[in-house]
This record gives structure tokens, C-alpha cells and sequence, in this order.
């Protein structure tokens, strides 16, 4: 079986060939800016990568540059597109409708079109994808794997805000969570891993990349999750700011004289570790300013490890206790000095690291010494394959 795993942005589109047999990268590739000038297409069939100026007005000639390059004879992996077996999307949000990945019919495209005012720069292009792909092979099955569906097993004292009922019950506010694939695959890797069932685990999954969260995992089922309504919610993160007071929201409004569009961009693109260190969003450019002595780049550093040390502590709490805690994305995963300062201000949790077996990158490994209660592993995450595998668990 041959499932083609779509992740669409506004501009962007990346994709992955993953045969399921053995579960192999058969290419992989990436189209982006698309509908800008200067649109190029890098598409990898494991042997060679080619990068090739295409332009690409709209997502819909982006898929046909796809599966262009998947079937052609040189760049290509398959012979035709009847080869490919089914396609799987990301989709951001599903709202309280999907729980799990679904089959895509009008309804559940409806249902996604529906959830667009609650993710109105994530959807749209998650929707354009699925349509996309629907015109080139139309009898070729479609499944959605949502960002939110891991998240719904949260009770309703994790996921209601202290605000009026009626704007849950009307709007639909309250906390949604996102990373949902990364969280559920990390998590089950993790106790794979150690050889434990996971549902005699408490697990908290720290996913720090650009974009952060954090998950509390009891029994594999999720309990709590750092970012809320919005992805903007939770730990402060390459270019948004976290969790706030929300009165600032209006006193930037009134100070400033800023409307609501112009405080949603400060909050979600002109803050977090940018914001903080005047630097950049990037944590190795961080690291590397903090070393050369910048006070603003190390405040940014300092104090993005504070927020992920507090929210370990609070889903600690959250569980009544914790088993594994393990690290992933790019940050999570490549950041040795990150990782060792947080882990530092969690020993009361019985939690200890050996610092050489932390100096390294990737993968899957453990980091924390025989005598520590909790087990401290870096887990590699792969979103693509999830996505291959939630897909092919549908179909089956």
C-alpha cells in the first residue's frame, strides 16, 4: 500500500510517497510559494534532489507538479498515479465533530469548512489541498488526520474557559489543543520504546519548535494541553506570545491605538522569542547571540525554559504524578543545552539526567540515569508517517 501524505499552507505544500509495507520514504518534497513570484518545487526520490523554478499560481497546479514528479522518468518513483493507494491530509482543525481520522465525504468536508472560523489561516489551504487532489484522482480514497482529534479526550475541566457558558455553547470557546499528531505518535513511540503498555503510563510530551506544546498523556489518552482556542495560547514560541494577561489586549489597544487585526499580527507574528530578544525566532540564532553575550537573546532562552519547567510541574500535578517526559520537534529534539537547563529545575519530580548521554541530537534515546524516577527520553517525531499510518488504519 502507497499513501501520498499532503500538508498544505497558505503558500506552501509538503509531501511524502511512504510505502506501508515497510513503512519507507519513496520521495518527498516540497512546493512553495506558491501563487508568489519565485515558486519552486524540491522534490527528493531518494536517490537524487532536484530543485526546479516552477511557477504555481494556486495549490491545484502545485498537486499536478507532484504527482508530475512522482511518475516522471527521472524524477520519479511510480509509474502512474494509479499506483497511489490513498492520500492522507493534515488538517488543523476538526472542532468537537471529529475525535479521530475520518474518510473524506461532503459531510466531512462541510464539517471542515465549518470549523474555518476557527482556524481561518490553517483551513482554507488544508481545504484547497483536499480539493486539489480530489480533481487529479477522483476515485483514489481521502482521509483527514486532524491537529485537535488526539485533544478530545480531554474532560471538561481541562478544556472550559472561566468565561460566560454561553460563549462554548454559542461560539464554540473554549481549549481545542494542536500538535495532537505529533503528541499521539511521540507518546506511543516512547512506550514502545521502553517496553510498557501505554496505558500503564503517565507521559508528558514537551513538542518545542518553532511553533510549542506541551501534553499531559494518562493512559495514552490525552488530559490537558498548553495551547487553547487558538495555537497563539500556551508557551511563548518563536513569533507568539503565549499566555497572557488578557487585559493587555485592550490596554494595547487603547495605548497604541491598534484594532483588532493589528493586535492579532503583534501577538501572533512580532512576539514570543522575537519579540523578547530583538533578535530573531529562530532558537539557533538564539543560542548563538546568547553566547556572544546578548542579555535579550539569553532572556529569551531563560525564560522560554521557565514557561516549559511550569508546565511540566502543572501537568504533573494535573496526573497526580509522571512516568516519562520526553522531548521532540526541533528545538526538543536538537537543543542539548535547553533540555539539560529544564530538566535541571525538575529534579524534585525525581527526575535526573546524565549529561552525556544528553549530548546528542535525534532519535529516539533515554538521557536520564538509572536512579531517576521518571524516565527523560528525546523522541524523534514524524507527523508524515503518523499521518501514513492513521490513514491506513482508516481504509483498514
Amino acid at each position: 500500500m502507497k499513501v501520498l501524505v499532503i500538508n498544505t499552507g497558505s503558500s506552501s505544500l509538503k509531501y511524502q510517497l511512504i510505502t506501508m509495507e515497510d513503512e519507507s520514504i519513496l520521495a518527498k518534497g516540497l512546493c512553495d510559494r506558491i501563487g508568489i513570484d519565485g515558486s519552486f518545487l524540491k522534490h527528493s526520490n531518494g536517490k537524487e534532489e532536484f530543485v526546479t523554478d516552477i511557477p504555481m499560481r494556486n495549490h491545484k497546479v502545485a498537486i499536478g507538479k507532484v504527482l508530475e514528479a512522482l511518475t516522471d522518468s527521472k524524477t520519479g518513483v511510480i509509474k502512474d498515479m494509479s499506483e497511489i493507494d490513498a492520500v492522507g491530509h493534515r488538517v488543523v482543525h476538526g472542532g468537537e465533530t471529529f475525535s479521530k481520522s475520518v474518510l473524506i465525504d461532503d459531510d466531512v468536508m462541510k464539517a471542515i469548512n465549518d470549523c474555518i472560523e476557527l482556524a481561518p489561516l490553517h483551513n482554507p489551504p488544508n481545504i484547497i489541498g483536499i480539493e486539489a487532489c480530489k480533481q487529479y484522482m477522483e476515485t483514489t480514497p481521502m482521509v483527514a488526520v486532524f491537529d485537535t482529534a488526539f485533544h478530545q479526550t480531554m474532560p471538561k475541566k481541562s478544556y472550559m474557559y472561566a468565561i460566560p457558558y454561553e460563549a462554548y455553547e454559542k461560539h464554540g470557546i473554549r481549549k481545542y489543543g494542536f500538535h495532537g499528531t505529533s503528541h499521539k505518535y511521540v507518546s506511543s513511540k516512547a512506550a514502545e520504546f521502553l517496553g510498557k503498555p501505554i496505558e500503564e503510563l503517565k507521559i508528558i510530551t514537551c513538542h518545542l519548535g518553532n511553533g510549542s506544546s506541551l501534553c499531559a498523556i494518562n493512559k495514552g489518552q490525552a488530559v490537558d494541553t498548553s495551547m487553547g482556542f487558538t495555537p497563539l495560547d500556551g508557551l511563548p514560541m518563536g513569533t507568539r506570545s503565549g499566555n497572557i494577561d488578557p487585559a493587555i489586549v485592550t490596554f494595547l489597544m487603547n495605548k497604541e491605538k491598534m484594532d483588532a487585526k493589528e493586535v492579532d499580527s503583534y501577538l501572533n507574528k512580532k512576539s514570543g522569542m522575537l519579540g523578547v530578544s530583538g533578535v530573531s525566532s529562530d532558537f539557533r540564532d538564539l543560542d548563538e547571540a546568547a553566547s556572544a553575550g546578548d542579555e535579550r537573546a539569553k532572556l529569551a532562552l531563560d525564560l522560554f525554559a521557565y514557561k516549559v519547567t511550569k508546565f511540566i510541574g502543572e501537568y504533573a500535578a494535573a496526573m497526580n504524578g509522571v512516568d516519562v517526559i520526553l522531548f521532540t520537534a526541533g528545538v526538543g529534539e536538537n537543543n542539548i543545552a535547553l533540555r539539560k537547563e529544564i530538566c535541571s529545575n525538575i529534579t524534585y519530580l525525581g527526575a535526573e539526567i546524565d549529561e552525556n548521554l544528553n549530548n546528542k541530537r535525534g532519535g529516539v534515546f533515554e538521557f536520564s540515569t538509572s536512579e531517576s524516577r521518571v524516565k527523560v527520553l528525546v523522541v524523534a517525531t514524524n507527523e508524515e508517517l503518523a499521518i501514513a499510518r492513521e490513514t491506513k488504519m482508516v481504509l483498514s
